[in-house]
């Protein structure tokens, strides 16, 4: 229902853009992005509505990366600029179906209904 792809190996300071392919329920609902680093919880990163009108992003990332969605497409992206060693994780997208908010928020990863296979984004210094 969902499928992160895009992600690679830049150096710091290096921009990389990702891609979430939605299908079926999927499409057209709240979708947050989280990425997990060796030896760490997943992360929230950043999110956005289902119309694509609101966004947030982590304090983390906030300047850097930008979300965004393209519902013609039912593609959502996180265009990641300013990369820092620190970035280096797994990125996952995730959809809420019942995301009920106006506005994006942060997003906590136990609710959301689906998950999309990781895709790696690799920094280094």
């Amino acid at each position: 229902q969902l499928q992160a792809s895009g992600g690679g190996s830049v150096q710091a300071g290096g921009s990389l853009r990702l891609s979430c392919a939605a299908s079926g329920p999927t499409s057209n609902c709240a979708v947050g992005w989280f990425r997990q680093a060796p030896g760490r919880e997943r992360e929230f990163v950043a999110s956005i509505t289902w119309d694509g009108a609101s966004t947030y992003c982590a304090t983390s990332v906030k300047g850097r990366f930008t979300i965004s969605r393209d519902n013609a497409k039912n593609m959502v992206y996180l265009q990641m600029a300013s990369l820092k060693p620190e970035d280096t994780a797994i990125y996952y997208c995730a959809a809420d179906l019942n995301y009920r908010y106006r506005e994006a928020r942060p997003m906590k990863a136990g609710p959301m209904d689906y998950w999309g296979k990781g895709t790696l984004v690799t920094v280094s210094s």
